[in-house]
């Protein structure tokens, strides 16, 4: 095993639902640095693996990333996995990643379970385009600005969310969006997993006549509604060009971004 650092995801739920390979380098690592022993070590002993585990998480990742790069420099092989899914996506592992980069070290990301990608490939809606926001913000101002982005956000958004403040979310929703389209994702993968998809005024109210709910949520939003009549295509334009953008730049960002014919905007470009 070459020394270096192995970002490998696990599995989100089913445990078969784990590469070959990813099997190979927990195996044959020197130490994996993981988010929670207690849970890393069940999916080690379901495949019989035996292998040194370190705590990596989100209050000792800045202390941990040093130490990981040490460890490589002296001849070992690291792999660093999360509790569930691809490290780095709302999970520790994107701080070392960096500082990898910024460092001209050697790192390795192994392809495998993300529940992001599987509920949007499960929702039925939009896939062509779409933004993975995370979880929603705790912070009132940072809340704001979430939902201002949702407001005009012209492609599909994977959201995800806690048990503890799904009916919340789910409100607010309703609230913005009673009918724009959306689908809730709970346990994905695992035995009780359950898809829940309607309007956003639907789906709140289905959730808000449940009792101990329990799980982890993704919530796939559909996009915007386009209202062509309101869009100052030449604005749009004339904005993304101010931003140092060439013109054909500026036609493609916005045809992009606000899913319009191409032909028309090129012809509005003309005109500029």
């Amino acid at each position: 095993m070459d020394n270096k650092l192995y970002i490998v995801p696990t599995p989100i739920g089913n445990l078969k639902d784990i590469t070959l390979r990813a099997l190979e380098v927990l195996k044959e690592v020197d130490i994996i640095y993981c988010e929670d022993t207690r849970n890393t070590i069940k999916l080690l002993n379901h495949y019989n693996i035996k292998n040194d585990l370190k705590s990596y998480h989100e209050h000792n990742e800045k202390l941990r990333t040093e130490e990981i790069a040490n460890e490589i420099h002296d001849g070992l092989s690291i792999a660093i996995v999360s509790d569930a899914g691809m490290p780095g996506i709302s999970d520790p592992g994107h701080t070392i990643i960096k500082y990898f980069i910024e460092n001209n070290l050697d790192y390795e990301v192994l392809p495998g379970a993300t529940a992001s990608i599987t509920a949007l490939v499960s929702s039925g809606l939009d896939n062509d385009k779409f933004a993975f926001l995370g979880f929603v913000p705790r912070e009132k101002k940072n809340i704001k600005d979430f939902y201002e982005k949702l407001d005009n956000l012209y492609m599909t958004s994977i959201i995800y969310e806690s048990v503890h403040r799904i009916k919340s979310t789910l409100k607010k929703l309703a609230e913005l969006y009673p009918n724009r389209k959306v689908v809730v994702c709970r346990e994905l993968t695992k035995i009780y997993e359950e898809k829940i998809s309607g309007t956003c005024n639907e789906v709140y109210n289905i959730f808000q006549n449940k009792d101990n709910i329990k799980g982890e949520f993704v919530i796939v939003l559909d996009k915007a509604e386009i209202k062509e009549e309101l869009l100052d295509i030449r604005e749009l334009l004339l904005k993304e060009i101010n931003n140092g953008l060439s013109k054909k730049e500026s036609v493609k960002v916005v045809v992009s971004k606000y899913g319009l014919n191409k032909n028309e905007v090129y012809k509005i470009s003309l005109e500029l």
